[in-house]
């Protein structure tokens, strides 16, 4: 089965303590199924996820896909790395190897942006394609922040993935843009890709707020 969607709503902040993980299938199928995962911490749920995965067909005939972003931009190797999150205090972007290619990450606007772990999910286990295209697609609307991150939060309370294909490689690639609203919400959104093509797509509701 294929994980053509994920979807996890950020409950509360994760504790740096002991966390237990549970899964359950909810819609079972030969065809599509539907999963439910748990995180809990403490005595209480931090966070909920939901995968829709989709059976894998042995071969379908169909034309040629069209070439994708990364045909156009420079590999990895060719870029310098920058911290994600340019602040002083210690924070999940320092597990990350980030090389931004359009845009910056201090600078206001959409940005285009390499990404890669450099540390494992779970200890002593090589990350999977999905852990890779989950972990970047979290950081949209850190790459492609439009206000001050001293000034103002934009924090995520949920993250969506939608992938048409597997991703190849450690490097995942984020084509990002990021709209927000007086009323105090927003929508980070990126196109996701890896050094083959257009993998899929990301999104993020925003709160926003002042400092």
């Amino acid at each position: 089965m294929f994980v053509a969607r994920f979807t996890v709503e950020f409950i509360r902040p994760v504790p740096l303590a002991p966390l237990i993980v549970s899964s359950r299938v909810i819609r079972p199928g030969r065809r599509v199924q539907l999963v439910e995962a748990t995180l809990t911490a403490e005595g209480g749920l931090v966070a909920r996820a939901m995968a829709l995965r989709i059976r894998v067909h042995e071969g379908i005939d169909l034309p040629p896909e069209a070439g994708g972003p990364a045909e156009t931009l420079a590999p990895p190797d060719t870029v310098a790395s920058v911290r994600l999150v340019p602040v002083d205090w210690e924070n999940f972007g320092d597990a990350l190897d980030t090389r931004p290619l359009i845009g910056g990450l201090t600078e206001p606007g959409p940005s285009v942006a390499w990404i890669r772990l450099l540390v494992p999910v779970v200890k002593d286990e090589e990350p999977t394609p999905l852990q890779r295209v989950l972990v970047a697609a979290d950081c949209g609307n850190g790459i492609s922040s439009v206000v001050d991150i001293h000034r103002y939060l934009f924090i995520n309370p949920d993250l969506t993935v939608y992938q048409h294909r597997p991703a190849a490689g450690e490097w995942i690639g984020l084509d990002a843009r990021t709209r927000l609203e007086r009323h105090g919400s927003g929508l980070a959104e990126a196109a996701l890709f890896d050094q083959r093509g257009r993998l899929g797509r990301s999104l993020q509701s925003l709160y926003v707020d002042e400092r």
